[in-house]
């Protein structure tokens, strides 16, 4: 995605995660081990952000205000597509912007609502992304296979690139 603007690949980012309701969020614990847990993204138009509700006595408070550089994984097997965004994350008491982030869907987790005392919101800003694009049915796949099978030139099974959001 190198030869793309910062625009275009934000936008082509943002299409791959689009539809993935559930990302893998990582961070670093007090122990120095990695903690992976899954955490609902916010649905906001991606712009190099990432927003997520997290409880304010959660571990991953305190582990962001240790180390705040985290990962988000995305995946959708159904598209056979991969993304992997690393950036740095801040705990958010914002009640403008829980209202603005706010879904129905929330409400299983903060039961008092938008003004639950316990509501905060994770902020990632991202800095840089990897990401798998492949055929997404397995007739793609296999066409894909076929065709690579047939000419001088292999087709490529996925579109993969790096991504510097810095």
């Amino acid at each position: 995605m190198s030869h793309h603007t910062h625009t275009e690949q934000i936008k082509q980012l943002a299409e791959l995660i689009r539809d993935v309701d559930i990302a893998m969020f990582t961070t670093t614990g007090v122990d120095g081990r990695l903690y992976s847990r899954p955490l609902g993204t916010q649905q906001v138009e991606f712009d190099g952000d990432l927003w997520f509700a997290t409880a304010a006595d959660s571990p991953k408070v305190a582990e962001i205000s240790l180390n705040p550089q985290v990962n988000v994984a995305y995946a959708s097997p159904s598209k056979n597509t991969y993304v992997s965004v690393a950036g740095t994350a801040r705990i958010v008491d914002d009640r403008a912007k829980v209202e603005e982030l706010w879904s129905p869907a929330m409400k299983l987790f903060f039961p008092g609502g938008k003004d639950d005392p316990n509501l905060r919101l994770i902020h990632v800003r991202a800095e840089s992304a990897e990401y798998w694009d492949g055929p997404g049915t397995l007739l793609g796949k296999a066409l894909s296979f076929v065709l690579s099978a047939v000419s001088d030139e292999p087709a490529a099974l996925a579109d993969t690139g790096k991504v510097d959001l810095r």
